[in-house]
């Protein structure tokens, strides 16, 4: 067996972390614009990660990358998120804003997975920098660390396609570039240009331009993580949540379709399959969802009741996980279905979480095609996504998958 390529590693980290200062530098300005007390924080953490690239990168200068292969890929993505984390922390440890260690990982690593799940009780209270970094880690992990970096860093060469590989998610990525860092800028040109759209239409509403920044950041990458205590019901404006609601369904949606759709193509995403599915099973849970709060009363008008309901249904299945509403009230059979939702949530290649649809789509179909197969034990019948058949290993995959997703929660609740 080949050695590890423990250079090779290095110096990736290295550029990863160089490139994380630029980032953390930026919510460094807007503490000094604001000249608030997080701004020393903010700088000592920049410099901590700067000093971290430094001596990465000077370790791993000479790496053979012909001898990188998929562990070190596979390898490289597992620490980079575990070590940014870490990094990413400083500014709310070294602010006392997060007087622990374990909480301020924990709010850190929620932030760059995009979980959304916040120890923070008092929001509002934080200084403007560090919110924006906080939201600004959200934004990064919506498409990945490893997909920003092979964005921005050509000199990756043919290792690229190895980074990105282990990083991307869905049955099989729209390679519409021939090289694989072209296809990382582009999905990061749509992914920054959608985030400049949604900021400048809340601008237009009634958020001010700190806070139409911050949501939009976090609405693209479906994270959830907000400025107000109250998330999106702070500001009770039908613009505000239809706005939101359509920007989710798009971060829910492969980033590979809605880039082929803006340049030209839209055939590519109204004929995807698993789009289909996932727009479907938003229909169908919003107006199930709809007629049971409305028929229990818990609301006072219809309107206010499809809206509440539209928002709750895509918040939950996107994984962005904003709030209009304390659907808690609304019974056990919301907490179920919506609990159904948030496991399925969206599409392969975009920035939710969960399961995937296409995984679910999949497996669904492969069960409808074992009942038949009861009736007809002769039929070849195989699993079609868009015409084309999904090969018995890749539904073998899918399955142990599952079998672990599943089986990670079961041993999570216990």
């Amino acid at each position: 067996m080949a050695l590890l390529n423990i250079r090779f590693i290095l110096k990736m980290l290295g550029m990863m972390f160089l490139l994380e200062t630029l980032v953390m530098l930026s919510a460094v300005g807007v503490s000094f614009y604001y000249q608030e007390s997080d701004f020393y924080p903010l700088l000592l953490s920049s410099a901590i990660l700067l000093t971290a690239g430094l001596i990465c990168y000077a370790f791993g200068y000479q790496a053979n990358e012909r001898s990188a292969g998929r562990r070190e890929g596979m390898l490289t993505v597992t620490i980079t998120w575990i070590s940014l984390s870490f990094f990413g922390m400083l500014p709310y440890y070294l602010g006392g804003y997060i007087p622990t260690i374990t909480d301020a990982y924990f709010e850190t690593m929620s932030g760059f997975t995009t979980t959304g799940s916040s120890i923070l009780t008092d929001i509002e209270a934080l200084p403007h920098g560090i919110l924006f970094w906080r939201s600004l880690t959200q934004w990064q992990g919506g498409l990945g660390m490893i997909v920003f970096t092979v964005a921005l860093l050509p000199i990756l060469g043919s290792r690229a396609t190895q980074l990105f590989d282990e990083e991307a998610t869905g049955i099989s990525q729209e390679r519409f570039r021939p090289r694989i860092t072209q296809v990382a800028k582009r999905l990061w040109g749509v992914y920054a240009m959608l985030t400049s759209i949604l900021a400048l239409l809340l601008w237009l509403g009634p958020m001010d331009p700190f806070d139409a920044v911050n949501h939009a950041l976090t609405t693209l990458s479906t994270g959830g993580y907000s400025t107000k205590n109250m998330s999106i019901a702070h500001w009770d404006s039908a613009y505000v949540d239809y706005l939101i609601i359509a920007f989710m369904c798009i971060g829910a949606t492969n980033i590979s379709l809605i880039y082929l759709c803006l340049n030209g193509q839209p055939r590519k995403l109204l004929r995807d399959e698993e789009a289909r599915w996932f727009y479907g099973v938003v229909v169908a849970a919003t107006l199930v969802t709809t007629c049971w709060i409305f028929v229990n009363g818990w609301e006072e008008s219809l309107s206010i009741t499809f809206r509440k309901a539209l928002f709750q249904v895509v918040s939950v299945i996107t994984t962005t996980g904003y709030a209009t509403a304390d659907f808690i009230g609304w019974g056990s059979f919301a907490w179920a279905f919506f609990l159904f939702l948030m496991i399925v949530c969206g599409c392969g290649g975009s920035t939710s979480g969960g399961l995937k649809m296409g995984r679910f789509m999949v497996l669904a179909k492969n069960l409808l095609n074992a009942f038949k197969k009861q009736t007809h034990p002769n039929a070849v019948l195989p699993v079609r996504v868009n015409g084309r058949a999904v090969t018995h290993d890749a539904v073998h995959k899918m399955l142990a998958f599952v079998f672990v997703f599943i089986g990670l929660i079961c041993v999570s609740v216990l």
